[in-house]
């Protein structure tokens, strides 16, 4: 599918799900639609974020590269490898990183992608013919402790001298088809739910592989990075 074809239909459907979030935060009904979540597990993901050890585990950064897809020359700033740091986090991206299309990747909300480490077991069994190390997914921060149902949206993060929000979860486009050599990864990689998210930058500063992460605070509306991916991608799509 053509990206910039597939990417206005996400980000329609990405609006959709942003003034459906508006619309609870505004009218405070986010009680009543995430009712099956209520305290005891709203209770049991803030402990895991206040009291489980959270880490970065590796650092990957890559500039930029034009591949051959389907015949044709595609620029893509997907593959990453790890580097010991430390490297300075600045407002849009990492020293050393950077996105190809910035129509559709990258930008103020999206400028660090962070994939749970815990994440790499299932896909190892997943996919046992692949060599999967850290950065496989384009990912910038590979994590360990930081899940898409514990994480939520506009919580705030340290990592060393950077302060982060996160924001979004990551939808993807061909281009993961493209590090994988396979086209089916994109389904299975939404399937899964195992999508990993995206921070802002809300202050500069080095990081390194290695550092903890520290919680600085929780948003109040309590809207996992979990629940953003089951409105736009799944809910809509069945009508429920």
């Amino acid at each position: 599918m053509n990206c910039t074809r597939f990417e206005g239909q996400r980000n329609k459907s990405k609006k959709q799900a942003q003034q459906i979030y508006l619309f609870f935060v505004r009218t405070g009904w986010q009680a009543r639609v995430f009712i099956a979540r209520q305290t005891r597990q709203e209770r049991v993901r803030d402990a895991r974020l206040l009291y489980d050890l959270m880490k970065l585990i590796s650092l990957n950064v890559g500039l930029p590269r034009v591949v051959e897809w389907n015949g044709n020359p595609v620029a893509t700033g997907i593959f990453k490898e790890p580097v010991p740091g430390p490297v300075t986090l600045r407002t849009l991206n990492l020293d050393g990183d950077r996105q190809a299309d910035l129509s559709v990747h990258g930008g103020v909300s999206k400028a660090v992608y962070v994939y749970p480490a815990e994440h790499y077991e299932f896909w190892k069994k997943e996919l046992p013919e692949m060599k999967l190390p850290y950065g496989m997914f384009g990912e910038n921060f590979t994590t360990e402790g930081l899940m898409e149902d514990s994480v939520n949206v506009g919580d705030r993060f340290r990592i060393g001298e950077a302060e982060l929000m996160a924001t979004e979860p990551r939808l993807p486009c061909y281009k993961l088809g493209i590090k994988f050599g396979r086209a089916d990864i994109i389904r299975k990689f939404l399937q899964s739910r195992r999508t990993g998210f995206y921070f802002a930058v809300l202050q500069e500063g080095a990081v390194k592989a290695g550092y903890e992460i520290e919680l600085i605070s929780r948003d109040v509306n309590n809207i996992a990075i979990s629940d953003i991916t089951r409105l736009y991608a799944f809910e809509r799509a069945t009508g429920n």
